[in-house]
């Protein structure tokens, strides 16, 4: 047996704060982590949300556009200007809850 074979991995939780930096992820996670962690903000209020994916190849920014185009609660995504992290980072603006559309 291998040590550590049966052991739980604890969740590791981040804080939600509007900033989503992708480097501290394996890629093949982003396409659950995006959605949850969009959900998350909007759930906190933040509507405005800077996913932070690198410039790299483009590869992360592609998916992280692709996972975004699917998303009902995305009102609209750009990249990030100079002073947000320019082509390494998307800038999104999410549809308020339901219940803060009210206030």
């Amino acid at each position: 047996m291998i040590e550590g074979e049966n052991e739980k991995i604890d969740p590791v939780e981040f804080p939600i704060d509007g900033t989503l930096d992708l480097h501290t992820f394996n890629p093949k996670d982003v396409k659950e982590l995006l959605p949850h962690y969009l959900e998350a903000c909007r759930g906190k209020g933040i509507r405005e949300v800077r996913v932070i994916h690198g410039k790299g190849t483009g590869m992360l920014r592609e998916t992280v556009h692709a996972i975004l185009k699917k998303i009902p609660a995305v009102v609209s995504f750009q990249l990030g200007g100079e002073d947000a992290g320019g082509w390494g980072a998307t800038l999104v603006i999410l549809k308020p809850m339901p219940q803060d559309e009210k206030s």
